[in-house]
This record gives structure tokens, sequence and C-alpha cells, in this order.
């Protein structure tokens, strides 16, 4: 594993041939944009280094945070822990919304059953009525 930022950086020439492959022919891009693209990697080589002395096989936002503190990349870290908690309480707040939902069509279909089975009751109970009422007028017939 690399000690020093220094050695994560990736060679230009892999950089170059990467970006060449992934943009369509006849689009260039500049030296400052490779570098950029250069640092951003050794920012995940970085991180990954961070998640693996944690043996863990995931990196999370700590380890990404943690990397770019080490890239000198500081200035980005408050901005990126904002925009972060920001997600993360959208993601909560839908998650929360969606289990909310699942309990009112819980609750409805519940209702609907309860409702179905009051009308079943009902149904036999004015048969019975029926019978009852049948069974009175033999009774006075007879």
């Amino acid at each position: 594993m690399a000690e020093r930022p220094e050695d994560l950086n990736l060679p230009n020439a892999v950089i170059t041939r990467i970006i060449k492959e992934a943009l369509p022919d006849g689009v260039n891009i500049s030296k400052e944009a490779r570098s950029a693209i250069s640092r951003a990697a050794s920012v995940f080589v970085l991180a990954n280094n961070f998640a693996m002395k944690g043996k863990r096989k995931t990196l999370n936002a700590s380890d990404v945070l943690s990397a770019m503190e080490e890239m000198e990349f500081q200035r980005f870290v408050a901005p990126l822990k904002e925009a972060l908690e920001a997600y993360r309480r959208e993601q909560k707040g839908k998650k929360e919304a969606s289990e909310q939902k699942k309990k009112d069509r819980d609750r409805k279909t519940d209702s609907e059953e309860q409702d179905k089975g009051r009308d079943e009751d009902n149904d036999e109970d004015e048969e019975r009525l029926e019978e009852e009422e049948q069974n009175e007028e033999e009774e006075v017939d007879n």
C-alpha cells in the first residue's frame, strides 16, 4: 500500500488512455482536466486503502472524506459533508413516506376486509331472519 498521497498518482499515459476510451473520437481533454481526473482516482485509491485497513471491502463516505483530507482537498470536505447529510435526510424522508404509504394501504385493506366481513354477516343475518319468518308463517298455517 502507498504510504504517501503522491505514491497514489496514476501514470499520465494510463489516465490518457482511460479518458480516450471513454470519450468519443475527436474529443480533446486539457492537461488540467487529466490532472483532475488523476487526482480524483487517487482519492478513491486512498479511500480503498482506508477501507482495507479497516478490514472492509466496501468503501463508505468516511473513507472518501478521510482520503480527500489526506489528498489536501479539505476545502471540499465541509460542502461534501453537508451535501451528504442533505442526501441522507432526503432518503430517510422517502423511506418514511414509503413506509407510511404501506401502512395506509395495509389499514385500507384491513378495513375493506372488515367491511366485507360485516356485509357477509349482515347477509347471513338477513337470510336467517327470512328463514325464521318463513318458519313462523308455516307454523301459523299449520
